[in-house]
């Protein structure tokens, strides 16, 4: 069912309120380390099909113009959202996500392979803003 915004005269779907986003809006959002540089750009969400929370924004970095690029799973719980920069911070260093777990473009990932999951976890430890049940 859509919902159109109030007092809005269009039949415009919300896609977003203060407390929640369509994952489609989330893609493409820029992230951004912890000085403000931009690293990339969330090209998809990974969600739990049982619980229904997000486990990974993968992360486009690296490449021109999305040309070679690479794909970075980052947990989920490490990122958070920065009105003044309009997209998500998150607390490693460009040097850091270049030794991060990663695939390209055209590689497949068995997301359902435990190790991997793991290694991606193992690699970023704890969430500096704080942890979500399950990761």
């Amino acid at each position: 069912m859509s919902e159109s915004m109030p007092g809005s005269g269009d039949e415009i779907p919300r896609r977003e309120t203060s407390q929640l986003i369509s994952s489609d809006r989330v893609e493409g959002t820029a992230v951004y380390d912890t000085s403000g540089n931009r690293l990339g750009a969330i090209q998809t969400l990974m969600i739990d099909k049982v619980s229904g929370t997000v486990e990974y924004a993968v992360l486009s970095f690296g490449g021109f113009l999305g040309i070679g690029s690479s794909h970075y799973p980052l947990p989920w719980n490490k990122l958070r959202y920065d009105i003044g920069l309009g997209g998500y911070v998150v607390d490693v260093t460009e040097e850091q996500l270049k030794g991060a777990p990663s695939f390209h473009h055209d590689e497949t990932v068995d997301w359902s392979d435990a190790s991997w999951g793991e290694r991606v976890r193992g690699y970023y430890g704890p969430s500096p803003y704080g942890s979500r049940d399950g990761l």
